[in-house]
């Protein structure tokens, strides 16, 4: 009583059942009070009565069954929150509010629009969204000051013609109903800027909306659409435009007369075509058109943006058009599966051309049968009549290939997943089929993939039938798993988005604890994704033997019939300017074809012989790199001015690294020696002849290397010079080539300084994937311990990713690459990285599977005192942010994150609790300083041991501005 000078009082997130007494005598000056996030179940009917002065009051997210009639005493109320309770009625004491501008009601239990808010005739904003209101009455034109209007989730079929003289409407959520159609006089509301239809029933796009001239955001996400008007060109003043996941075949010409456009998303929709002129739409920041079947211009195009557009549709009126029909071929599977004998078979001349009733003979596989090099790639023309061709990669099946592998799989190809049916077993089905099919689709969703059994001469008929199904019913058992994991997932995200984020956030056991709806819905839209997405697999398996050509005939039919399927591989019909394919022509004749890179001038001399302008060249390299011809890193100020167009060259070089056999690399060392005055520490002048103990010491050195780089990983420039012969010539060809490996994330400089040159010392490169020591005093410390073996007293971070369906192959040495911008005096393991953040430690681990029920880990952990714990989340910040885009590289891999307990780790728990990664992205909550960890029954960890200082996404922004809070939902 003594506060007589208060007029707002804040008592939100604490844990009240009932309003304080206090309040009340607070009554005569308080304007504004906020108890939401408590624990009420009533407002004190004399409480309520004394706060008489009040203009905004916010009792939302508690437990309040019933407002009490006493709220409609409160004449100077201006704005009242109620929402997140458990309201089925609200009071008939709520009409005498007469100055009433704000109410929201949404997320109650309310089975009817209130009729007391007719008589509200100042009220400018109302959310009753997440309602079963089911309709609306026809005399909501009442309520004729209304400026913003929330329905969002409220069961509308149908909007009463009444609705229409809402005349000063300026947004409307009308998104998660069941509207099929609006009223023709939808049109009368002139000041509306901000509509959302979104998840709604409409088939065709409602012609009302087209009079509304001064409409600036429009969704229309999740209908059923199939076509969008050409009048649509009179929305004139349109910024945001959201058309995704619809039905949409085709886009008017006159949509690109819409110049203001900001925002355009068009994904998941059947678009083949995009306008003439699209790149007129040159303001558009965000653009989304992945999932569409694009062949003008290319889905590679497309995705790069509208400049990139523009530039191919420019080059399109400057040269003819063409049509290529090439396709990527990719044949996948464990070692000795056949896949390169099936492609010698496949793609040589003797059984292309072979003739129905021919010469057996001629198809008989050479002798001896062909060994697999690494991998391999092979252009085969299919059919010369159509002009078809496939460009064929023959990935190796060996292990020590993983690592690059996952850079050949990509969209718009076509999967041939080869499996041994002499070999096959069907405890076998993981390994030598499941696992390729988990990565596949993991790193390329709603891939299509033909499963082709080999060595079919081998198998007795009813042993080849017995097989061939084994594998059919185990891919549709593992599908039907994979399938139903997710959907138990996505149901978990759908109980905890039921439940209010205070009920989830006030119990440590409950799932998703204390994670944003916004996060929840972020994780939901993924899950629908994956399950959306699942892998094209025909059916049945193909048994094929390599000596009878009516199998391989019957392949190549297969192969053609699908590439040629316009539903399954529009792609195949992409039509591109007739410059770019000349370019690309030219990048593959002598003499340049032969060189392992040309310069980018090189490139825009034969761009001007191709009738290509400099200023025109980039949007051409940017398409050829993105559809797999050449490799063009116009982001990376190392490798800009190359352009690395011999790939089969660079693919030999890849096998070079990733062969594991130590008298193959030492041979190739010893030929590169030869005919080289020197080896390591020789003078440079020119030898005639080297003495057999040189000879010998030369070889005991190179052995020495040898062991080096296939246990640690490690070779100095020199050598891999030697390796590389005759690849690399020119000391420019290594340096270049060594930034691609890079780039690439294979390898890194161990010792060149930041920015800086070696200054004539040997540069030392580590090869992540090669190294096979442990770290023990690292796996000390992550375990809790130091090097004396005695307790941290610090406190512990650690973020640990979980994969529980496929780990990405080659996933830890690749990140091993990346992070090393961001660490100093690192010591690698196999599976460890002990280094410093500056002169914090910091620790990243991968533990692999070890069982059916365990998932691969992958954890990154760091240790300071309480008071400087933001220091360990700055050493840990950015390595999780680089892994974070490592992964995006994988969009159909299923994985967690969780930040796991403090106080667990430091007690050496073997399985410490695991709060949800989401948190990671979400601000500290106000006002809370612990949270409960449920292993230790009431241990509470300090709050900044599980939130970083500075989230990484921005809190959900307030209703204030009404488009950022739909991005939100």
């Amino acid at each position: 009583s003594a506060l007589g000078s208060l007029r707002v009082l804040v008592l939100r997130r604490n844990r009240f059942a009932r309003l304080p007494p206090a309040v009340a005598e607070l009554g005569h000056h308080l304007t504004e009070l906020d108890v939401s996030h408590n624990r009420l179940t009533a407002l004190g009917a004399e409480v309520v009565s004394a706060l008489r002065e009040l203009r905004k009051l916010n009792v939302s997210h508690n437990q309040l069954p019933a407002l009490p009639a006493q709220l409609g005493a409160l004449a100077h109320l201006e704005e009242l929150d109620v929402s997140f309770n458990r309201l089925a009625h609200l009071p008939d004491s709520l009409s005498c509010l007469s100055r009433l501008r704000t109410l929201d009601v949404d997320h109650n239990q309310l089975t009817a629009f209130p009729r007391q808010l007719l008589q509200l005739a100042a009220l400018e904003e109302l959310d009753v969204s997440s309602n079963r209101l089911r309709g609306l009455p026809e005399d909501i034109s009442a309520l004729r000051a209304l400026k913003i209007l929330w329905l969002s989730g409220a069961e509308l079929g149908t909007l009463p013609a009444g609705f229409c003289e809402l005349a000063s409407l300026e947004s409307l959520m009308l998104d998660n109903n069941g509207l099929q159609a609006l009223p023709a006089q939808f049109s009368c509301l002139q000041r509306l800027k901000m509509l959302n239809l979104s998840s709604n029933l409409f088939e065709e796009f409602p012609a009302a909306l087209l009079p509304l001239a001064g409409l600036e955001e429009l969704y229309l996400s999740r209908n059923q659409l199939t076509s969008v008007p050409s009048l649509i060109s009179g929305l004139g003043r349109l910024l945001t435009l959201w058309l995704d996941n619809n039905r949409i075949r085709y886009l008017p010409d006159s949509i690109v007369e819409l110049t203001g456009l900001e925002e355009l998303v068009l994904q998941g929709n059947q678009i083949a075509v995009l306008p003439d002129h699209f790149g007129q739409l040159s303001r558009v920041g965000l653009w989304k058109i992945k999932d569409n079947p694009l062949i003008q211009p290319p889905y590679e195009v497309c995705m790069k943006g509208i400049p990139y557009i523009a530039a191919y549709q420019k080059e399109l009126a400057h040269s003819q058009p063409a049509v290529q029909p090439r396709l990527k071929l990719l044949l996948m599977g464990h070692k000795a599966a056949g896949k390169t004998l099936l492609r010698h078979c496949l793609t040589e001349e003797r059984v292309e051309g072979f003739p129905g009733g021919g010469d057996k003979e001629k198809c008989y596989p050479p002798s001896p049968p062909p060994v697999s090099k690494g991998i391999e790639v092979t252009s085969w023309t299919a059919d010369a009549s159509r002009g078809l061709r496939f460009i064929v990669y023959d990935l190796a099946g060996d292990e020590s290939y993983e690592v690059i592998q996952p850079f050949f799989l990509s969209p718009g190809a076509l999967y041939v997943l080869v499996v041994n049916l002499a070999t096959y077993e069907p405890r076998h089905f993981p390994t030598t089929v499941g696992s390729f099919l988990h990565r596949v689709g993991a790193r390329v969703p709603h891939a299509v993939v033909c499963i082709v059994g080999t060595h079919a001469d081998l198998c007795g008929e009813r042993e080849l039938e017995e097989k061939c199904l084994d594998i059919h019913r185990q891919i549709a058992l593992q599908e039907k798993h994979d399938a139903e994991g997710l959907s138990r997932l996505a149901k978990v995200v759908d109980e905890a988005l039921a439940r209010d984020f205070e009920l989830r956030s006030a119990s440590p056991h409950a799932a998703y604890y204390g994670v944003s709806d916004k996060n929840l819905r972020r994780r939901k839209a993924h899950f629908q994704y994956l399950l959306n997405h699942r892998l094209q697999i025909l059916s049945p398996v193909l048994p094929v033997s390599c000596r009878d050509p009516r199998h391989l005939r019957r392949l190549r039919d297969k192969l053609l019939s699908v590439a040629e399927h316009r539903e399954i591989f529009p792609n195949l019909h992409r039509v591109l300017p007739r410059s770019w394919q000349v370019l690309e022509e030219l990048h593959f004749q002598p003499p340049q074809a032969h060189r392992l890179w040309l310069s980018w001038w090189d490139s825009a001399r034969l761009g001007l012989q191709a009738g290509l302008t400099e200023d025109r060249l980039q949007s051409a390299l940017s398409y050829l790199h993105e559809s797999g011809k050449l490799l063009y890193f116009e982001d990376s100020p190392a490798l800009k001015e190359h352009v690395f167009h011999n790939l089969t060259r660079l693919i030999d070089i890849l096998n070079v690294f990733f062969q594991r056999d130590p008298s193959l690399l030492l041979h190739k060392l010893l030929l590169g020696t030869s005919g080289e005055g020197k080896a390591e520490g020789e003078s440079s002048s020119p030898m005639a002849r080297s003495t057999p103990s040189q000879e010998l010491l030369r070889a005991t050195q190179l052995h020495q290397y040898v062991e080096g780089f296939l246990l640690h990983g490690l070779l100095p420039a020199h050598v891999i010079r030697l390796l590389l012969k005759p690849h690399v010539q020119a000391q420019q060809d290594l340096q270049l080539l060594l930034e691609l490996l890079e780039k690439m994330g294979l390898c890194y400089c161990l010792n060149k300084p930041k920015g800086k040159p070696l200054n004539g010392s040997t540069a030392w490169y580590k090869f992540p994937c090669y190294v096979q020591n442990e770290v023990p005093h690292a796996e000390a410390w992550i375990n809790g311990t130091n090097l004396a073996g005695q307790s941290f007293v610090a406190e512990q971070l650690q973020i640990e990713y979980s994969f529980p369906f496929a780990f990405p192959p080659g996933l830890f040495a690749r990140y091993s690459v990346q992070i090393n911008s961001h660490v100093v005096h690192r010591s690698d393991g196999k599976f460890q990285i002990f280094a410093y953040r500056g002169k914090v430690p910091v620790v990243v681990s991968y533990r692999p599977a070890r069982g059916v029920l365990q998932p691969d880990t992958l954890s990154i952990a760091s240790h300071a005192s309480l008071p400087n714990i933001w220091t360990a989340w700055q050493a840990i910040t950015p390595l999780v942010e680089e892994l974070n885009v490592l992964l995006q590289e994988w969009p159909g891999l299923h994985y967690t994150v969780h930040i796991l307990c403090s106080k667990c780790l430091k007690r050496g728990s073997p399985n410490p609790h695991a709060f949800p990664g989401e948190l990671l992205s979400q601000p500290r909550p106000e006002g809370v300083a612990e949270i409960i960890c449920p292993k230790n029954g009431s241990e509470r960890v300090n709050v900044a041991l599980v939130y970083p200082p500075t989230p990484t996404v921005i809190s959900p922004c307030s209703k204030k501005n009404v488009g950022e809070k739909h991005r939100n939902q």
